[in-house]
């Protein structure tokens, strides 16, 4: 044999990394805001108003309105303490440690724009590219039909 013969193990192994690196690129609640994509076309405003809530920011050009809903990355404050005591060569001594980390907690954020037409209707529904899908979920989570 003059090829190269791939081990089934390293085929199996290659499929499952490929499988969960698409489950993390798409994540929970993805299908949510690909659905909001095509179910929330011919949404009339108020609908839309109803289920989304206010906007964020809001602009109209060309007869067109454009509602951006934001989801703004969650973020986690958690204050620590600690106390030592420690002793030796005849003294002791005592301390008092605070300590607040900040950071995320692993939610992106994302934006969905909403442009609504002439008729006052929902004509689309996009998000950035790249964006996560499962972070644009809660954002229209409400309007999509369970």
């Amino acid at each position: 044999m003059t090829g190269r013969r791939v081990l089934p193990s390293t085929g199996l192994a290659l499929g499952l990394a490929t499988a969960m690196l698409a489950a993390c690129a798409s994540g929970p609640g993805a299908e949510v805001a690909r659905r909001a994509q095509t179910e929330l076309i011919g949404m009339p405003k108020d609908a839309l108003l109803s289920c989304a809530g206010v906007p964020e920011r809001h602009a109209a050009a060309n007869g067109h309105e454009y509602y951006t809903y934001v989801a703004h990355p969650s973020a986690a404050i958690s204050p620590l303490g600690s106390v030592g005591i420690g002793g030796g060569s005849g003294g002791v001594g005592l301390g008092v440690g605070l300590g607040v980390p900040i950071g995320t907690t692993g939610s992106d954020g994302c934006e969905a724009t909403v442009v609504l037409g002439a008729t006052g209707r929902v004509e689309q529904v996009s998000y950035p590219a790249g964006a996560s899908l499962s972070a644009c979920a809660p954002l229209v989570q409400n309007c999509v039909a369970r």
